[in-house]
């Protein structure tokens, strides 16, 4: 899957299933509403009428099924006929499944999903997350041929209309995003580190016409960012704070995604254990699916001021590594104590929200990140935890999941109640909670907002997604839907407009809106 060259196309034409293979998947009831005329060119002449007619009537989704239409080299599959509240409509999981385990090999294949228009964006990027891109296998390193896969959806429903060029260009994007993101997860450190990091950040940056600013080593200490600095001092290469921003003329507001990027985690002084330790490559996905998103919001347009700040650092163990009883001073100036070096994630993630508060003036701040184990336990492999001081926001990114394919579900948000587990003798807090069955992954996004102030005026949300984040041993690429379909209002572009939970008309009255704060009206 690794030397897969992706292509979304209007058509992906005519030709027979034996010069390229083809797969044809969508929920059985759509399915049923395609014509035979529209397909019949990727199937004819080995496979019938007749034949495609009896294969949908064969199926029996519990939850998928499939069908082979001719050998192996055209097949049907269906995905579940309905899906739960707190799921996806698109039904992401099992599509991407199902081209895992159907897709007829070859050089040259072609993919047909059948779905409604409102399940194509998360449909493009579920079939994005089957391709992963990095691998180091010595066979796949030989193989110098591309093999590409062609991708055309078939809309049914009330709008049964084809996609257009611009529409198809904006799901492209989004996949490359996506793929974008998990091949920097999946890469390990080696390949990885805070440098290789910031190579990627420049390539986005140098592509998008936009120069980063980069804060990095001594620097950080000098500039008050004991977070950051704490944390990745003791690797050999130095940690950074790096920012990349987009600002239009006629921009009527400031966003910032905040991504936590820490490229391995030992866990610090209070090391991890060999059974917990492999797959802390992972632990950049939140910078990771920041930088994808930021890539592919941009290249379609995007109406405000957007800064994607990446705070990376490589936690690991030396002679000049931070120590737990060590007190560091962060950017917001609140001192914290270190009793658990394992909880670094939230030390830089506190250093880069407070600079997207104080140095680029947010109105919306989003932190993205890997940050608690205890999210899996929370709301489980798929289901991203979200966190955020408005009922609104929280409610915009439980339908954002659902629009997007990647799913989420609200913590507790209740500081009064929780902020206490952090208590600290001798400084403004401690950096880990002091009874860790007391709603962990809910006090450790507490410990973010806390450096903004729970009196902060603006909109923050937390989103962590340690779970989501890879399915097995493979990076997923989680976060890139989520944050192009939570922001799309603000894009240009149609497909995003129309999954976007934001900017949908209200019953408030004129005065109300003019009398809402700025900081907390939605996109």
């Amino acid at each position: 899957m690794a030397n897969v060259v992706l292509e979304f196309k209007v058509s992906a034409g005519d030709s027979e299933p034996q010069s390229r293979p083809v797969l044809i998947l969508g929920q059985q009831n759509n399915l049923q509403q395609v014509s035979w005329s529209h397909i019949k060119g990727k199937l004819q002449p080995v496979v019938s009428k007749e034949t495609w007619q009896a294969a949908l009537n064969a199926l029996n989704p519990n939850p998928t099924d499939s069908c082979p239409l001719y050998l192996n080299q055209a097949v049907v599959a269906t995905l579940p006929s309905r899906v739960s509240r707190h799921n996806t409509p698109a039904s992401v999981h099992f599509l991407s499944r199902l081209i895992r385990s159907c897709l007829p090999g070859g050089n040259n294949r072609c993919i047909v999903v059948v779905c409604e228009r409102s399940e194509v964006f998360a449909s493009a990027c579920a079939v994005a997350r089957a391709f992963p891109l990095f691998t180091r296998r010595s066979a796949s390193s030989r193989r110098t041929e591309k093999k590409h896969v062609t991708v055309e959806f078939v809309a049914v429903g009330n709008d049964s209309s084809p996609l257009d060029d611009v529409e198809i260009r904006c799901l492209a994007n989004a996949a490359d995003g996506v793929r974008l993101a998990a091949r920097i997860v999946d890469t390990p450190c080696n390949e990885m580190n805070t440098d290789h990091f910031l190579d990627e950040i420049k390539a986005v940056g140098s592509e998008l016409g936009i120069s980063p600013v980069i804060i990095r080593g001594e620097e950080l200490k000098q500039r008050g960012f004991g977070g950051i600095y704490g944390v990745g001092k003791a690797a050999e290469n130095p940690p950074a704070l790096a920012v990349l921003s987009h600002t239009p003329d006629g921009a009527t507001q400031t966003i910032a995604w905040v991504g936590k990027g820490i490229v391995y985690d030992t866990g610090g002084l209070s090391i991890k254990g060999k059974t917990t330790m492999p797959g802390m490559k992972r632990d950049c996905g939140g910078a990771a699916a920041v930088l994808g998103a930021f890539k592919a919001t941009i290249k379609q347009g995007f109406k405000d001021n957007l800064h994607a700040v990446f705070c990376l650092a490589e936690n690991s163990v030396g002679p000049t590594a931070t120590r737990p009883d060590d007190i560091h001073t962060l950017y917001s100036g609140k001192t914290v104590e270190i009793n658990n070096t394992d909880a670094e994630g939230r030390l830089v993630l506190a250093d880069g929200v407070v600079y997207a508060s104080k140095d680029l003036s947010a109105d919306i701040i989003l932190d993205m990140a890997t940050l608690t184990g205890a999210q899996g336990i929370s709301t489980g492999k798929y289901h991203a935890a979200v966190m955020t001081n408005s009922e609104q926001w929280e409610v915009a990114c439980v339908r954002a999941g659902r629009s997007s394919g990647d799913l989420a579900h609200p913590l507790v948000y209740c500081p009064e109640l929780h902020f206490s587990e952090f208590t600290s003798a001798v400084a403004d807090m401690k950096n880990s909670v002091a009874d860790r069955e007391n709603a962990q992954s809910s006090c450790a996004g507490l410990f973010i907002g806390s450096h903004l102030g729970f009196d902060w005026p603006g909109v923050w949300v937390h989103v962590d997604i340690a779970s989501p984040v890879h399915a097995g041993e493979r990076a997923t690429g989680f976060g890139v839907a989520l944050l192009m379909a939570l922001f799309g209002q603000a894009s240009d572009d149609s497909i995003l407009n129309q999954v976007s939970p934001l900017g949908a008309p209200c019953n408030k009255s004129e005065d109300q809106m003019e009398r809402d704060c700025k900081r907390r009206r939605l996109v």
